[in-house]
């Protein structure tokens, strides 16, 4: 559902807010390089000052990261309460991570639901996203080979993320992900290899 918080006012003692100001949003990353490099670009791209991208200190499964995510999230909403300003807190606060063989990944889904927390997954990797802003559907496959197909269009991505080369297919990127999105949805298997919504956080920064 989404907050209310871009219309009201500030409490007293601060400035009113901007127009319509965009939602304020935590995106935390389990990699270290691809994730947090495209989605700050993109966030730039879209000339968003009001998202934050973080590395979660401590990697290694999604509950994990949800969990840093719920902290830094109650942190935020303290700040605001002794600030006396609702605009420190976030609007939206996501987890960016891939299905792979991680245990405990319901878990993590069930407490991201628990605390207002939103997540943007891939299955098997982030990679299918990227893949997806130059072709179609690549069918079910290991991470390993949608790396490898990523390549084959941006040699270096995994050290560097231009998104440069990436915004002119971001339009059909977003069509192609909803599409694996519904047919996944519409054969009762949603999350299935390969789909990911990590659309739906660029449209989130993009569009709020």
């Amino acid at each position: 559902m989404t907050s209310n918080r871009r219309y009201r006012q500030r409490r007293p003692g601060r400035s009113a807010p901007s127009l319509n100001p965009k939602l304020r949003l935590l995106v935390f990353c389990e990699g270290e390089n691809t994730e947090p490099q495209y989605i700050d670009a993109f966030r730039k791209w879209c000339r968003n000052s009001r998202v934050d991208v973080e590395i979660a200190k401590e990697r290694g499964v999604p509950l994990t990261l949800v969990r840093a995510a719920k902290e830094r999230k109650v942190q935020a909403e303290k700040e605001a309460s002794k600030a006396e300003d609702d605009n420190i807190a976030y609007d939206e606060v996501w987890c960016v991570f891939d299905v792979d063989e991680h245990p405990n990944l319901s878990d993590a889904q069930q407490m991201a639901s628990a605390n207002g927390i939103k997540l943007a997954i891939s299955n098997p990797c982030f990679e299918l996203w990227l893949l997806l802003h130059f072709r179609e559907n690549p069918g079910m496959q290991h991470r390993h080979d949608v790396q490898k197909m990523v390549v084959g269009f941006v040699s270096d991505y995994d050290k560097h993320v231009d998104f440069e080369l990436f915004k002119v297919g971001y339009p059909a990127a977003v069509m192609r992900a909803k599409r694996l999105d519904e047919h996944a949805s519409a054969d009762g298997e949603s999350g299935r290899n390969p789909t990911t919504n990590v659309y739906q956080l660029t449209e989130s920064i993009r569009l709020k």
